[in-house]
Parts: C-alpha cells; sequence; structure tokens
C-alpha cells in the first residue's frame, strides 16, 4: 500500500498537472472510440501498451478476456459492452490475449483451479476453445500448446461478440470493427489475427489486411 500512496502523490504533482486541460475536458464527458477487452492480469497495461491517453479506451478486463455469448444469463461483461456499443458509440473492439495466461493454463489442466468453483463456472464461456484445442491440437504440448489457446480463445471470443444484439445490429451496417490481438509481454509484440492467413501476424502489417476480409473465424473487420 505505501507504494501505491507514493505513486498517488506523484500522480497528483507531476502527471495529473501536465495533463490537467486534458482532466478538466473529460469533466464534460467520454467519447472513446476503442473497447478494449483484455485479461485482468497485473502484467497486462493498455493504456502503455497503445501509447493511449486517459478518455481513448472504454476498458473491459476480465479472467481469460472472455465475453459471454448471448443468451448467457446477465453479466457485467454484456452490460458494459453494450454500453459501449449503444451508449458510447465506439467504433472498434478489441479482444486481447496475452501470453502467459494463467487462465487458460487452468483451461488446459483444470486441477489448476480445484478449489475454485466460481472460476470453474467463469472458464465454461470458453469450453469452445478447449474443445477446439482438444480436438485439433493433439501434436502440440508445453508451451505451444498454451499459446494456441490463448489464439483459439481471443478467436471463440470474437465469435462470441458478434452474439450480442448491439454489435451485432452495427456490425450489419459495418458502423463497427472487430479486432482479435495477442500481446506477448515479454517482448512487447503484438499480433494481430489475418483471415487471409488463417493466423496470427505481427501488428505492424495490419495495414496490409484487407478492410473486408472473407468470413473466416469470425469475420474479422
Amino acid at each position: 500500500m505505501r507504494n501505491l500512496i507514493q505513486g498517488i502523490h506523484q500522480f497528483q504533482n507531476e502527471d495529473f498537472r501536465e495533463m490537467h486541460d486534458l482532466f478538466q475536458e473529460l469533466v464534460h464527458g467520454q467519447n472513446p472510440e476503442t473497447l478494449f477487452i483484455t485479461c485482468s492480469d497485473s502484467r497486462i497495461d493498455p493504456n502503455r501498451l497503445t501509447h493511449s491517453l486517459p478518455g481513448d479506451l472504454f476498458i473491459l478486463r476480465n479472467a481469460g478476456n472472455i465475453v459471454p455469448p448471448h443468451g448467457t444469463y446477465a453479466t457485467g461483461e454484456s452490460a458494459t459492452i453494450e454500453f459501449a456499443v449503444a451508449g458510447l458509440g465506439v467504433k472498434d473492439i478489441i479482444v486481447c490475449g496475452h501470453s502467459h495466461c494463467g487462465a487458460m493454463k487452468a483451461l488446459l489442466k483444470p486441477e489448476i483451479i480445484a478449489g475454485m468453483p466460481a472460476m470453474q463456472g467463469w472458464l465454461a464461456h470458453s469450453e469452445a476453445t478447449r474443445r477446439i484445442i482438444l480436438e485439433n491440437y493433439r501434436e502440440l504440448d508445453g508451451d505451444e500448446l498454451l499459446m494456441a489457446a490463448i489464439e483459439e480463445n481471443v478467436l471463440v471470443q470474437i465469435e462470441h461478440l458478434q452474439t450480442l444484439p448491439a454489435v451485432a445490429a452495427r456490425r450489419a451496417r459495418g458502423a463497427i470493427h472487430l479486432h482479435a490481438w495477442v500481446y506477448q509481454f515479454e517482448t512487447g509484440d503484438v499480433f494481430a489475427y489475418d483471415p487471409r492467413q488463417q493466423q496470427f501476424a505481427p501488428l505492424r502489417r495490419l495495414e496490409s489486411i484487407p478492410a473486408e476480409p472473407p468470413a473466416i473465424r469470425g469475420e474479422l473487420i
């Protein structure tokens, strides 16, 4: 706690003063263009990763960057996404997984979360990921298997996003775009799903991904 309190003092005395005008503008409301969905993992910092300022990102975080599909009991995730899309009018939604994800480790090895019934129930929203890995990646193990689960889980959550009415309505008229990312925090690299290659590619090549790619693994646009 001492470090956190010292950090607050430093923020107030340095950062806040430098961005005083920005915070005064934010008093009148927020107008983020991007909803950033990522994991609760303490090693992930969306604002630092994207070099964005307060007010730029509407951020949703949970264990495993999971989006429960429509028809699931009401969740904070569905309410947050609906508000971002229908209330704030975000134009882009990013689902960003990350390397060494503990939630995906638990999905592959359920014994890790033995005695955590809430976590077990939560990971049920990634059951499709588990089945995809089980049936299509039998040749992999260790870190390679975990990375495959991390990548496939991001794509599964993109598919879940498209079932949400607010997202589906805006996608139908091209008013919102979905993006699948994976961040490797140990190298700083970010990979985006390229439907043409049907795999994740370095984000620096994102400009070469077509604006209207074919309907593969979630119709990412």
